[in-house]
């Protein structure tokens, strides 16, 4: 039986050509892996990563085909997609390559909120769920919008990992979510979009606000004193990471969160 093609533009500006009925999705982004199900296409994943923990009933229901770096090809080569969903950041170029030779893959590049609500209207026309990507666009930028950031903009370090330390510039999802909260980003002019910072830049750039991450780094209360060892008057807090790194339907809970942070700093 003839299988129609439909042809989708992904967000690196490249074409694929997948069924327009697609049964068998491998999602290789936690966030997206959790939007796709908001989406109601849970039945139709038949593979994600070891990362992609919600919702925790495909977690624990779909094959895990590995890390979002070192996923197990042969693991997907049996899984039989129609579609692969994956992004320029998370993944590994040389293995998303290798899986475009032989699967159509759609990539996503998001840096900012407005290219995740892109995202997720591109993915909502591809899987004939526009009405659904919508209502959730339509909640995450309500949500935002009620956003009181800061009243005065504090100097703010954010760290994603540890030995090296590193923080992130510009040019990536998390200084923009900064953004909405009121915080200006010590490093942002950084060259490297998640630059290794030494005891020297640290102190150099004298933050009011140091914010330390869950993800990807499991920071810790323990860790608070080795970096006022440095900074002693910062202020230091654990965050969220996924608060400030995961774009997909998970935006809708971040405002909230967000609210509650500009709360503390407030005091």
């Amino acid at each position: 039986m003839a299988v129609n093609l439909v042809q989708h533009l992904d967000q690196m500006n490249f074409f694929i050509c997948v069924p327009d009925k697609l049964q068998r999705i491998v999602s290789l982004v936690p966030s997206q892996t959790e939007f796709l199900c908001d989406l109601g296409l849970e039945k139709n994943i038949v593979g994600i990563t070891k990362f992609c923990i919600y919702p925790a009933s495909c977690y624990q229901s779909k094959v895990r085909v590995g890390g979002t770096k070192n996923f197990s090809l042969e693991s997907i080569r049996l899984l039989k997609p129609d579609i692969i969903i994956a992004n320029k950041e998370e993944n590994d170029e040389e293995q998303i390559l290798k899986l475009k030779s032989l699967y159509p893959v759609w990539i996503s590049d998001v840096r900012t909120l407005k290219q995740a609500e892109d995202m997720m209207c591109r993915l909502g026309e591809v899987f004939r769920r526009n009405e659904k990507a919508q209502e959730i666009i339509k909640k995450i930028q309500h949500n935002f919008s009620k956003i009181q950031p800061l009243k005065r903009p504090l100097r703010t370090a954010y760290f994603i990992w540890r030995k090296p330390y590193m923080s992130i510039n510009h040019d990536t999802f998390i200084h923009d979510m900064m953004q909405y909260i009121g915080l200006e980003n010590c490093f942002a002019k950084e060259k490297a979009r998640y630059p290794q910072i030494t005891e020297a830049m640290l102190k150099e750039a004298e933050p009011e606000v140091i914010l330390l991450s869950s993800e990807p780094y499991p920071f810790k209360e323990k860790h608070f004193d080795e970096i006022r060892a440095v900074c002693p008057k910062a202020r230091i807090f654990l965050v969220n990471g996924e608060m400030f790194s995961w774009y997909g339907s998970r935006l809708i809970q971040s405002p909230a969160y967000f609210q509650k942070l500009i709360k503390k700093l407030s005091e």
